[in-house]
């Protein structure tokens, strides 16, 4: 992607995608290592398990992080952090609950800066690798924003930490291709994950690892949304192009498949 300079005169003739507008929206919770160290006190005995002392006296002060946004509370009767673990029916149930409030907030944001009213969207692409349930949660999104039945609707899953990327390069394409007919595509493009409801299978985990296998999702991932507004040049009438994406390619890297996974048991991903 490149900065726009405000120029969509190109000599060349070639289709063009146009970011314009950007979202983010996040819990009001602030989690603290202090607060991750007290849960895994809570459930387990941290001095008798390797995994656990290394996730928080070796990992966790290595990241130098602080604070993170969490839609956990911080006593013992919050959401994930009771005497037993959220199903993986709550989990689905409370994302849809909570992760979809903040991908709403995201993207009316995006949707603000943009200049572009709800009633000109044409497309939504989603993603998210914290749920898997069906219909997807971006037909809940779609749903409270109040978007059109006919909005061309596309929900990206198992591309996890790349998921960010994946939906700007789904946007592109399907921008690329609304041009290729002529028509304008005002796309709204958002991502949505709650890590710490998963706390509590993580800290599980770890319990049972070494030091050397321990995960460290725990220690690094927040809770949050973030939303994008995508154009090309026939959906420009009402918005001022922020950035313009140039190109977008996928690789594999190979011997990789088992460096980093999601998969759904009992108490979550």
């Amino acid at each position: 992607m490149q900065k726009s300079t405000g120029n969509r005169d190109d000599s060349s003739g070639r289709a063009r995608s146009w970011l314009t507008g950007l979202g983010t929206a996040y819990p009001r919770n602030l989690l603290t290592p202090e607060w991750l160290e007290q849960v895994a006190d809570w459930f387990h005995d941290v001095k008798e398990s390797e995994g656990l002392q290394q996730l928080l006296n070796v990992v966790s002060p290595k990241t130098g992080i602080e604070t993170r946004a969490g839609v956990c509370e911080y006593g013992p009767n919050g959401f994930g952090t009771k005497t037993d673990p959220p199903t993986i029916a709550e989990l689905d149930n409370f994302f849809r609950t909570e992760g979809v409030k903040l991908a709403v907030e995201a993207c009316k944001a995006a949707l603000s800066e943009s200049g572009i009213g709800v009633d000109q969207v044409t497309h939504t692409v989603g993603v998210t690798c914290t749920n898997q349930g069906n219909p997807g949660y971006d037909l809940l999104v779609h749903q409270q924003l109040g978007l059109r039945s006919d909005v061309d609707r596309m929900l990206l899953h198992g591309v996890g930490c790349a998921g960010g990327l994946a939906i700007l390069r789904a946007a592109s394409q399907a921008v690329l291709a609304a041009t290729a007919r002529g028509k304008p595509a005002r796309i709204l493009g958002f991502a949505c994950e709650l890590s710490t409801p998963l706390l509590r299978r993580e800290l599980a985990d770890a319990a049972k690892s070494s030091a050397r296998d321990v995960s460290i999702a725990s220690v690094l991932f927040s809770d949050g949304a973030a939303a994008f507004v995508m154009t090309n040049d026939l959906g420009l009438e009402h918005s001022k192009p922020l950035l313009e994406v140039l190109n977008s390619a996928s690789a594999l890297i190979p011997q990789t498949l088992g460096h980093m996974g999601c998969y759904a048991d009992l108490h979550g991903p």
